[in-house]
């Protein structure tokens, strides 16, 4: 039975009210009660260091780590399967696969005049079909004979490709007679658009098409472009940047062979030194889902070999990515790599110490200027390996605009074109065996989905106080060998059910739900899983859910395998019988629904305040993963809406207590279903 109610009364009472269970006390002896449920539901139990502990342990546990190999063809087979399934499983997927072999479109616009020895050509090649990225090619005059060729990409660098350091080092190229592009980066310069905001990308995820490919092609096409050129010498082609561009760099360079040297400038490090140096943990792009499945770090490094490799960083470096933690291990890993090849010294390392911050400043570009003379130019005794100076060439962000569409894509748009058929599959069978048959398949791929784990409950009592008829119990819940979650049970002196309450806030702000439940007779479990309340992590808290996606796992999965474990710890261990789950909010409202779903005879009701009425929401809205994680997990979109989701409970009562009309409207396609199951579908008008 599914309901919608729209009432003013307390939004937690108006189910026990219909179902017949007393109503709520005075509001005098609700008063007398608040200060004790407010302050057992504000008690500390696991402290603040403990779930960052664990959530560090978790994913560090789960980082791939470089394998042991004796030999090259050992190591060359290894290779070639990471980078096939970096590519097919983390980057090509959904329509990423088509956008992938759609054809490099690329319109060359007008020439300005760069400055001695030097045009700069502007043009636009689509990254994927529909969205453009700017570029200037830098071009020496006079060319002749094939040149080495230069991608360069930056990092948050709000001026984008206008930079000034960045339109030093490529000024700098082009003087030395090498092709250097420079090219936009999503989100920065003339595509600097909250609709590209990085944490916004994994809009496309939810959808099930990688978030992760719009950036990687934006490189792909890029160096089609710069390879595109007559006079480019595919023998020399390299790719160099800062920060984000470093982590560019060691993305495209990696997985692409076509690029024969890499400088990445302060960009990136292992995932295991991100767990344990916050600095380092990165961009959603940085930390895409599913790429600690198949690789860390130290295989991309190792994956240049026997390329020639640099690798620089800054000794104190005041954003991210310093040198005495990030390089080491980065080294240790790749040193072996080369040296099976027999290239040991083609991998490079330098540190900045002038001045030593996070910079891609003169001592930096010079050693990227040497690795150059080594490698690119081994004859020319003169190759200049210092700054040619040219402060006066740099233009304004105005004279290298880039003209571009108006419509061009962005995160947003590309995942609301893709949202717009799904989820597949949607139609819910109307009669009985087929529903039955339906909700088996979906239920495994549900499962599958949010990698939904059966965690056992090991409880720790950590206290207990009794006051005023309410007794209040302090609960650890050790769940598998992993996670504890804090637990606080308030019973009233007479029990008649047993309720599980959530929220997004944490407990703390379930006060207005916890009490009317209390009042009616309720034992109440107001629980903080996975990244809520008590057990959200203080520090940088959304770039830790990003990391656990990164490993494999999903933050709502998680949520809701929890939410499962304490329901069975209740209903079969402790056998209270079949418990209600109470949740508030779009976030815990979702862990809820897929809870209820997979959990089945545990959790005999589903009671839903300010739900989402659609996943779709997340895209309407344009919300973006720092905000909230768990509603981006992959592919979820592409088989389930929350009319899916709630179908999926169709046995057991599901309450939306809700003032959105779009609840309402999202809900009222499942009256067939309730029908032919005999249920009644009952929703309340406004």
């Amino acid at each position: 039975m599914i309901k919608l109610l729209y009432t003013s009364l307390p939004v937690a009472a108006f189910f026990w009210i219909l179902i017949g269970l007393p109503t709520i006390p005075s509001a005098a002896q609700d008063s007398a009660a608040k200060d004790i449920v407010t302050d057992s539901l504000s008690r500390e139990i696991i402290g603040p260091d403990l779930a960052i502990a664990e959530v560090k342990d978790f994913c560090s546990a789960r980082v791939p780590r470089m394998p042991v190999v004796d030999s090259l063809d050992a190591w060359q087979e290894h290779a070639a399967r990471i980078r096939h399934d970096v590519l097919d499983k983390v980057i090509y997927r959904g329509e990423a696969v088509t956008w992938r072999d759609a054809a490099t479109k690329v319109e060359w616009l007008d020439t300005i005049a760069g400055g001695e020895g030097y045009r700069i050509k502007k043009l636009r090649y689509e990254a994927l079909p529909g969205l453009w990225i700017p570029a200037l090619l830098y071009e020496p005059d006079n060319l002749t004979q094939p040149t080495a060729a230069v991608m360069n990409v930056n990092g948050h660098e709000p001026a984008g490709k206008a930079t000034p350091y960045k339109q030093l080092r490529c000024i700098n190229q082009a003087k030395r007679g090498m092709l250097a592009l420079n090219v936009e980066w999503l989100g920065m310069g003339q595509l600097r658009i909250d609709e590209f905001m990085h944490y916004r990308m994994n809009q496309l995820d939810l959808c099930g098409t990688s978030g992760l490919a719009p950036f990687y092609l934006s490189m792909k096409r890029g160096l089609d472009v710069l390879l595109s050129h007559p006079l480019a010498d595919p023998t020399r082609v390299a790719v160099a940047g800062l920060s984000g561009g470093g982590w560019q760099t060691i993305i495209i360079s990696s997985l692409d062979t076509r690029v024969t040297l890499a400088n990445p400038v302060a960009g990136y490090s292992s995932f295991l030194t991100r767990a344990h140096n916050y600095s380092d943990l990165g961009d959603s792009e940085q930390t895409p889902c599913d790429l600690a499945t198949v690789a860390d770090y130290t295989h991309l490094t190792a994956l240049r070999a026997p390329r020639p490799t640099l690798l620089t960083y800054n000794i104190e470096d005041n954003c991210c990515f310093a040198s005495p933690h990030a390089l080491p291990p980065l080294l240790q890993a790749a040193r072996p790599i080369f040296s099976i090849h027999g290239k040991a010294s083609h991998l490079h390392s330098h540190v900045n110490h002038d001045p030593g911050t996070h910079n891609f400043d003169a001592d930096n570009r010079q050693a990227l200027y040497r690795m150059f003379a080594e490698y690119f130019y081994p004859a020319d005794d003169n190759f200049p390996i210092h700054d040619i100076p040219c402060d006066a060439e740099v233009k304004t962000a105005d004279t290298l605009a880039v003209e571009i569409p108006a419509d061009n894509l962005n995160f947003q748009t590309l995942a609301t074109k893709l949202s717009h058929d799904l989820p597949r599959h949607a139609e819910i069978p109307r009669s009985k065996q087929p529903f039955s048959t339906w909700r088996a398949e979906k239920l495994k791929r549900l499962a599958s989905i949010v990698n939904s784990h059966p965690y056992d409950v090991v409880p720790t009592l950590s206290g207990e106080s009794k006051q005023d008829g309410i007794n209040a119990r302090f609960w650890k819940l050790r769940l598998g060998e992993t996670w504890t979650v804090p637990a606080v049970e308030l019973s009233p002196a007479t029990v008649t059910r047993t309720a599980i309450v959530v929220a997004d806030g944490g407990r703390r702000q379930t006060l207005e739900l916890v009490q009317p439940l209390l009042a009616t007779g309720t034992r109440v479990v107001a629980v903080d899983p996975f990244y809520i309340g008590e057990s959200k992590i203080k520090t940088l808290d959304f770039l830790f859910a990003l990391l656990v996606s990164a490993v494999g796992e999903r933050p709502v999965g998680l949520q809701a395998s929890q939410l499962g474990a304490v329901a069975r710890w209740l209903s079969i261990d402790r056998q209270l019988g079949p418990v209600t789950l109470v949740a508030d909010g779009n976030r815990t409202g979702l862990a809820a629904l897929v809870a209820t779903a997979l959990e089945g005879e545990a959790i005999e009701s589903l009671e839903l305040h300010n739900s989402l009425g659609s996943l779709k929401q997340v895209i309407e809205r344009n919300d973006s993963v720092n905000v909230n994680p768990e509603l981006f997990c992959f592919g979820l979109l592409h088989d389930f809406d929350i009319k899916q989701l709630a179908a999926l409970s169709a046995s057991r009562p599901v309450h939306f207590v809700t003032p959105d009309a779009r609840v309402r409207l999202e809900l009222s396609g499942l009256t067939p279903l309730y029908t032919m199951l005999g249920k009644p579908f009952d929703p309340l008008a406004p």
